[in-house]
């Protein structure tokens, strides 16, 4: 499908996990290695041909809607969630109508890769099929990656569909934190708090999620431990 000319970017986290840094800065604002973390990820977007940002913010709300208007090139559409956080389902649910009905690029700010082009996110467009699949992840090896102390997230078969790793003990893919969603899907539950898995579950099993694997190394920044990790590894590898 032709690449998404909107994203959204999930910025409206708490980051109770990167305290005490963000105990009044928010998280897609801390800096790592000199560049606000939310700009590791928002800069790709506009090199790969993103023209709509809808940007949500909670924590530190005004101070995220400055820099956010600070991109150039590119429209910068907020959602605010001052009020309540809305988790990674119910934020797009309450944007669904700034997203329009086509296809959107879905970012967290916590993680990105390196080095940081937009090629990553080509390579999704290209791969995605909305007859075969409603949301495409990409997916992180969790050999190639720094930051990411989890179990995994997917396993990847050789068609490309996901499945979730369930009561395994492990899974060789992490989601990368981008993604391809139908907002129409979101758009269909309340304005309320929920997790994006309420709509992943249902696809899953339907067998119509797909993933792509990233080819690139991939830093995925939760605390401050995360944090030094990765401005170590910018610092020996230039990224």
């Amino acid at each position: 499908m032709p690449l998404p000319h909107t994203a959204m970017v999930l910025a409206a986290g708490l980051g109770t996990r990167m305290r005490p840094l963000t105990e009044t800065t928010a998280k897609p604002l801390i800096e790592v290695a000199g560049k606000p973390l939310m700009d590791r990820q928002i800069e790709p977007l506009i090199e790969a041909g993103v023209k709509r940002l809808v940007v949500n913010a909670h924590w530190c709300a005004d101070a995220v809607e400055a820099h956010a208007r600070g991109y150039g090139g590119v429209e910068v559409i907020f959602s605010d969630e001052r009020a309540e956080v809305l988790e990674t389902g119910g934020a797009i649910s309450k944007a669904a109508s700034l997203l329009g009905e086509d296809p959107v690029f879905v970012v967290n700010t916590d993680a990105f890769w390196a080095p940081g082009d937009g090629a990553p996110l080509k390579a999704l467009a290209g791969a995605y099929d909305p007859e075969k699949a409603d949301e495409i992840l990409l997916l992180a090896d969790r050999e190639r990656c720094l930051g990411f102390g989890g179990k995994g997230d997917f396993h990847l078969s050789d068609d490309g569909v996901i499945t979730h790793r369930g009561e395994a003990p492990s899974a060789p893919w992490a989601y990368a934190g981008l993604r391809i969603a139908k907002p129409s899907l979101y758009a269909a539950y309340p304005a309320e708090p929920f997790s994006a898995f309420r709509v992943w579950s249902g696809l899953l099993e339907k067998k119509r999620m797909h993933g792509l694997p990233l080819d690139r190394f991939w830093l995925h920044v939760g605390d401050p431990k995360a944090l030094k990790d990765a401005e170590m590894w910018l610092r020996c590898f230039g990224a």
